[in-house]
């Protein structure tokens, strides 16, 4: 990325075309090996006994909460980067000897060979653009879920990372916990037959959807970069809080939940289609993560969402998006409903004087249900209490991730695998901005009958921002 100044690349136009998308996104998934790494050291290892230098890049919100489990994981804190100062006080002062920056791309030019990782931990429209810099310079990287903003930037972005053959992660809930591991495993064995059906739902959101932009702007405080933190999105005045009493803030109150009163930034930014990607985009990575596994499930054949009422910026309050999946590896094509908002699947009747949990995942089989990793026919159940351990469990986010520095086995969710469960729920964003059902061809990247729905597959990038491989 070309810039002339350190808050702004030079190029105001997108650098990509139809033809280097389409490449992209054969090599892409086509690929599934990471070459070794070379980053750490003469040997392109890390010692087992070392500990790796780790840069974190948007530190206030999830990044202050997960840079301590890197920590914990054997990472050394050395350089800190947040475009707000105040928002990233807090891990400022818990890392003082950690070298500070603004610009990420600045830190990234000083730092050189002085860090080997970085995480970031910023609003969802910035993760590429952060983490083909990391690549460009092959550092380790982990973000923050969904992987990317766009189907545009998960091709760019997975190409780069086998480039790089760096160790990748993504904080999506592992599908190797034992929890997940015991799902695939019953599955497998046939426990509930074939599975037709799986219906995933979450309590999101719990930050404004379903709004139109306030009118007004406030003066940006000298503590905040507002130019860096909108990067490539389109530009609009920065904005303080919402007025009290305003509906963006009931919400909240609606549900109960803590109640962040910025219009964009902290916290946020989700509901914006600018800068987030709703409740699906937050969660599904999440939900997603072991039914694709448990089922091998690649690219959906088609998507088709309903929605609350639909504002041209925001997402919606509540939605339900369904998923047509092909038949694949010998299993039969399945239908994947996710629900949002509140809204929850029809209680199967093996569940009975209680309601379903406020987030959950139900397989529905030929011979049975199960929610999660538990089969709800206790006779069922006893049946297949001896199916063996055949998925080997591993210790999660940070371990999965600090293992591949050290030239282990790759992370359970590196970015070839994210990038298939960040396409999926942006496939479904899509859907709910449209209102339509939509055939999805992914060789070409395309909605087979949908231009205007192709359209929003790109990135779109603005202020002079471009998407361009690593």
């Amino acid at each position: 990325m070309k810039r002339q100044s350190a808050h702004l690349p030079s190029d105001p136009n997108t650098n990509w075309s139809r033809r280097r998308f389409l490449g992209v996104s054969a090599a892409a998934w086509a690929t599934v090996s990471i070459v070794p790494r070379h980053v750490l050291g003469t040997s392109g290892q890390a010692s087992p006994n070392s500990r790796p230098n780790l840069a974190g890049v948007g530190i206030g919100g999830i990044g202050a909460a997960q840079l301590p489990a890197c920590e914990a994981a054997g990472f050394q804190i050395s350089a800190l980067c947040d475009v707000d100062q105040v928002y990233g006080k807090k891990s400022f002062d818990k890392w003082p000897q950690a070298r500070r920056y603004r610009d990420f791309r600045e830190m990234l030019d000083t730092e050189g060979d002085k860090i080997d990782a970085v995480h970031i931990g910023t609003p969802d429209h910035t993760h590429t653009i952060i983490a083909l810099e990391a690549l460009k310079r092959k550092k380790h990287v982990c973000c923050v879920k969904p992987l990317t903003r766009t189907i545009e930037e998960v091709r760019v972005l997975v190409a780069a990372a086998l480039k790089a053959g760096t160790a990748t992660q993504v904080t999506a809930s592992p599908n190797t916990t034992n929890e997940a591991c015991r799902t695939c495993e019953l599955i497998a064995a046939g426990a509930i037959g074939a599975v037709r059906e799986v219906h995933i739902w979450s309590n999101r959101p719990i930050w404004p959807q379903g709004m139109e932009r306030p009118e007004g702007q406030d003066a940006v405080p000298d503590t905040l970069d507002w130019k860096l933190w909108l990067g490539p999105a389109p530009a609009r005045p920065f904005q303080q809080k919402w007025p009290e009493g305003h509906y963006a803030l009931r919400q909240m109150n609606i549900r109960n939940e803590p109640i962040s009163k910025g219009v964009y930034h902290p916290f946020n930014f989700r509901g914006w289609w600018d800068f987030g990607t709703g409740a699906l985009g937050d969660m599904g990575c999440h939900h997603f993560n072991t039914p694709f596994r448990a089922l091998k499930l690649k690219s959906p054949e088609g998507v088709h969402a309903t929605s609350t009422r639909l504002f041209p910026e925001t997402a919606p309050l509540a939605s339900i998006v369904t998923y047509d999946f092909p038949a694949r590896e010998g299993l039969p094509p399945v239908r994947v409903v996710w629900y949002d908002g509140g809204l929850r699947p029809p209680c199967p009747p093996e569940i009975t004087g209680r309601p379903l949990p406020d987030e959950g995942v139900l397989y529905m089989g030929d011979r049975g249900t199960m929610l999660g990793s538990k089969i709800l026919n206790p006779q069922q159940a006893t049946k297949f209490e001896t199916v063996p351990q055949t998925l080997p469990r591993r210790g999660g986010i940070w371990k999965e991730w600090m293992e591949a520095v050290r030239g282990g086995e790759k992370a359970g969710c590196h970015f070839e695998w994210a990038g298939m469960l960040a396409e999926s729920v942006q496939l479904g964003n899509i859907s709910i901005r449209t209102g339509q059902r939509l055939t999805w061809d992914a060789d070409t990247a395309t909605f087979k009958n949908n231009p205007q729905a192709t359209a929003l597959v790109k990135a779109n990038y603005q202020n002079g921002w471009k998407l361009e491989g690593a």
